[in-house]
């Protein structure tokens, strides 16, 4: 872990910017982070039409430094147009999400891009590639946070979207994230038809390390919420190893009949700066006039972009 604890996104609703109504209105749903999307659910025709919905939407936006915006490929003429338009914007999104990234060079090179024009936003990378995946301590390392993009991985390989198979690009991601104290969030639920997939799979990815999980749908956010979002009990049981283990000298204590050392008490320091690096960041505000997470906004929820 670094110094410097992130304040990390537990939930990201991915909206595509195919419509200004239904970007402005999907503000209303409970997600930490607000994904405005201008790659994969947006087709090419409708592209330059996206970007001006995209930079009217962050004008509206009652949190800019909690909405993302994700952008197309580096490579690509439609990236380079992406990065005129955030950089032209009067209101700048507090992240940016890349994809299909293959080095930490790319990585640098937006933020040199952006920083030309002043804006100096978070950027997550899509984790997505092979490249990505066998460079991926270098890019934790230069990012801000990874979000696990499973299909494109997944197609990579001739592989279904299956646990098993997504397994070691997990892990390999939860421990580099931790490493270098970035974030790690998870690849978005497909099969939406089946919601104990998503309560399973959130479940499981939590006991890897990871922090947060992206969703096309809102009405997701109620579990991924529950499960990844951080517990009250559980910083304040932190809380008490943490002075436990201070009280022994940094030696071994016994909490609730548990035997708990200096392991322990790092794990419990974490546990707390990230929650309180949470709470000041994305815990609710009501002057943003949300109405939490019942989702009662008017957006048309079947239609997400792919994560």
């Amino acid at each position: 872990m670094t110094a410097e604890v992130r304040a990390v996104p537990r939930s990201i609703l991915y909206t595509p910017a195919l419509s200004l109504e239904r970007v402005v209105n999907a503000w209303s749903y409970d997600a930490d982070v607000h994904l405005v999307d201008l790659e994969d659910s947006v087709p090419p025709a409708d592209k330059p039409a996206a970007r001006e919905i995209c930079r009217a939407a962050l004008e509206k936006s009652p949190r800019p430094e909690n909405v993302a915006v994700r952008i197309n490929e580096l490579g690509s003429l439609a990236a380079v147009r992406d990065i005129a338009m955030l950089a032209d914007s009067p209101v700048r999104p507090g992240i940016v999400l890349m994809t299909m990234v293959t080095s930490a060079e790319e990585i640098d090179l937006l933020r040199r891009m952006l920083a030309s024009a002043g804006a100096r936003p978070e950027v997550y990378v899509t984790v997505e590639t092979v490249e990505s995946i066998d460079r991926i301590d270098s890019i934790a390392r230069a990012a801000d946070g990874l979000v696990f993009g499973s299909a494109d991985l997944a197609a990579t390989l001739g592989v279904d979207i299956s646990w098993e198979a997504m397994l070691a690009a997990r892990q390999a991601m939860a421990m580099a994230c931790a490493r270098f104290g970035t974030a790690c969030v998870d690849t978005a639920n497909y099969r939406l038809a089946e919601p104990a997939v998503l309560t399973e799979e959130t479940t499981r990815v939590r006991a890897l390390g990871f922090h947060g999980k992206a969703t096309v749908h809102p009405r997701e956010l109620d579990v991924i919420n529950r499960i990844l979002r951080p517990r009250p009990e559980d910083v304040a049981q932190a809380r008490r190893v943490t002075r436990a283990v201070a009280e022994a000298g940094g030696g071994i204590a016994v909490v609730d009949g548990s035997m708990v050392g200096p392991p322990f008490a790092r794990r419990a320091r974490d546990t707390v700066a990230r929650g309180d690096a949470w709470t000041n960041r994305f815990g609710k505000d009501d002057s943003d006039g949300s109405d939490g997470s019942d989702g009662r906004a008017a957006v048309d929820a079947g239609k997400g972009g792919e994560a």
